[in-house]
């Protein structure tokens, strides 16, 4: 999936596959532009910022591996992490998206945690016995 076939998507349809408006979209290029335009070192990337930005936001919504997600664009499982880790940083940089926090407010309610241990330990079994014929 690249950025090419996504464009023309109707705004609801976008939103559906993506997880953003469009407008959002938008505003993220402009950012990662101006990121862009401020450090043109190293290689250039074989995807366009769009792909990018999109391979980024498909990783974020599908909990899919980096490895599923290389393999969609057609580059390397550490292209994908490099490239994702430079999105996420330069967004987060700029200070101009945030995630919505919708909380519950108000007097009498009860927050409750749940802590889970979760070490690992290995598998007591017992030994096996020899059967003498």
């Amino acid at each position: 999936m690249n950025y090419s076939k996504v464009k023309t998507l109707s705004n609801s349809q976008f939103k559906r596959l993506v997880g953003i408006q469009t407008s959002t979209f938008a505003e993220m290029l402009e950012v990662l532009r101006a990121a862009q335009s401020v450090s043109r070192r190293g290689r250039p990337s074989v995807l366009s910022l769009e792909d990018q930005l999109l391979m980024t936001l498909s990783y974020w919504r599908e909990y899919r591996t980096l490895f599923h997600v290389s393999m969609s664009y057609g580059i390397h499982e550490s292209n994908a992490s490099r490239i994702i880790q430079k999105i996420e940083n330069i967004l987060i940089k700029s200070d101009k998206f945030h995630l919505p926090k919708k909380l519950p407010q108000g007097e009498g309610l009860d927050w409750e945690v749940v802590v889970v241990d979760a070490t690992e330990i290995t598998i007591e079994r017992p030994k096996k016995t020899e059967k003498v014929l």
